[in-house]
């Protein structure tokens, strides 16, 4: 299979690795605090786009750059720009999370590409 046949496959799902590191303005906050305002901005935005799907990982035990890693997926690219567009105007971006790094990935995209079974 092509990549561009990869990339437009309605059961390809689109994974970004968003890792970001909590500020001071964040943890300054109470967790019943963190808690309203994931309540009130996030949560808004996966109703909105159903599409997209969130899991979220601790890392700050593990990791001195990054506090967090969110697993966003998605078949449909656009759904997750809608959502990145949405925390953009919160103050998710910026103030309470820098985000240090966005990694893009296909799950088992060289297997689809050469028509084998995945390793895993």
């Amino acid at each position: 299979m092509t990549p561009d046949r990869i990339a437009s496959s309605p059961d390809t799902a689109l994974t970004v690795f968003m890792l970001v590191r909590a500020t001071t303005a964040w943890l300054a906050l109470t967790p019943d605090e963190r808690f309203a305002f994931i309540d009130a901005t996030v949560r808004p935005l996966l109703t909105a786009h159903p599409a997209v799907s969130l899991r979220y990982f601790d890392a700050e035990a593990y990791n001195a750059r990054v506090s967090d890693v969110m697993m966003w997926q998605t078949s449909v690219p656009a759904a997750y720009v809608a959502v990145v567009e949405g925390l953009r105007e919160t103050p998710f971006w910026g103030t309470y999370f820098e985000v240090e790094e966005l990694i893009p990935a296909i799950e088992d995209g060289y297997a689809r590409h050469y028509g084998v079974a995945p390793v895993g």
